[in-house]
């Protein structure tokens, strides 16, 4: 906190900064338990009426009264990475879009409208890299009648948490009502310890292929997999599919995809059988996907991780992952009717 030279705390701070990352403390509420204060770090993303909304790393939105205030400053962008590969949002925003390609794509300014009949809202979502050369309003109104006329929602997905993130986007959808529906997060590590990570019994097993054969999708947890949905799984600069076959004609014990792209190795759909978990197949998958990718002259690696799903993360932390930035898709609140209420509730 920024602190004067006679010891007291001082707020640095004002509206015009709205779009910085700032750091600011403020009184605790009246009557709440716990600290008489509470830090909070993120990107000012408006101070109006007396009243500053900061959002932060997660998405989060925190909303701070103006009058309880007692420190604040700019701080940086972002705080230098530790360990794991280098890497701008922006580039990881392009990798991770190659790696998971709609079958219809429109652009809109610096704005990519993407459609694949529903299939993930990853290929169904506006990813927002710059100016959509439209007034905000006017370029989510092309964005609603796009998805529209597809017979599709319309999302657009945003990031958090790094340098040249979308704070100030995600407060501008809220401001107009739409709804974060889904947070996840995507992780980034070095490749060759995933490749020399020891795996469970089988390892050797692992068989790899340009396709999504059948057994590959018996395996996959989404069902009843279309023709638009094997576009987008096998879309990508160097894709590879890997399954390490069950007993008997069951689903494979395990299975992973990979996408190679540059120095960049993208991990997708790591599947293991629930009655073998904890057996180091997903750790077998993942080296051999990780081998083939180093063949090819990637270092570095990135994966998607919800929030919620510990497993994953604890499983990814050991292998030197560490997450990057967070994303979440935006859903738009339904139209509203002539009488003022929405076409959902009037059905």
């Amino acid at each position: 906190m920024e602190i004067s030279a006679a010891g007291r705390l001082k707020v640095r701070i004002s509206a015009a900064d709205v779009g910085k990352r700032v750091s600011v403390r403020r009184l605790g509420e009246p009557g709440a338990a716990g600290e008489k204060f509470t830090d909070t770090v993120g990107v000012l993303t408006s101070w109006d009426d007396g009243v500053l909304l900061i959002t932060r790393k997660s998405g989060e939105t925190v909303r701070i009264t103006e009058s309880s205030l007692v420190a604040g400053k700019v701080v940086p962008p972002a705080p230098a990475r530790r360990r794991g590969p280098a890497a701008t949002y922006a580039e990881l925003a392009r990798v991770a879009a190659r790696a998971w390609r709609p079958v219809e794509s429109e652009r809109l300014g610096d704005w990519e409208l993407r459609a694949a009949a529903g299939f993930t809202r990853r290929a169904n979502s506006v990813l927002p890299l710059g100016d959509p050369g439209l007034p905000l309003d006017e370029a989510l109104a092309a964005v609603r009648r796009w998805y529209g006329e597809r017979g599709l929602p319309p999302y657009v997905q945003t990031a958090t948490g790094a340098e040249g993130t979308q704070e100030m986007l995600c407060a501008e959808l809220e401001r107009r009502g739409w709804v974060r529906e889904v947070t996840a997060e995507l992780w980034t590590g070095a490749l060759a310890p995933v490749a020399d990570r020891a795996g469970g019994s089988g390892e050797d097993a692992v068989v790899l292929s340009r396709t999504a054969d059948e057994a590959w999708l018996a395996r996959y947890q989404r069902k009843g997999v279309s023709e638009v949905a094997l576009k987008v799984l096998g879309s990508g600069p160097s894709v590879w599919f890997a399954t390490m076959p069950g007993a008997g004609a069951d689903a494979p014990a395990a299975i992973g995809r990979c996408v190679v792209d540059g120095r960049w190795a993208s991990f997708a759909a790591v599947e293991v059988d629930p009655a073998r978990r904890r057996q180091g197949l997903a750790s077998a998958v993942m080296a051999a996907l990780a081998r083939q990718a180093l063949a090819e002259g990637a270092s570095a690696a990135w994966l998607q991780v919800e929030t919620h799903n510990a497993g994953a993360r604890a499983l990814y932390a050991g292998m030197g992952f560490t997450a990057h930035h967070a994303h979440h898709h935006y859903r738009a609140p339904d139209p509203v009717t002539e009488s003022g209420t929405s076409r959902t509730a009037a059905r």
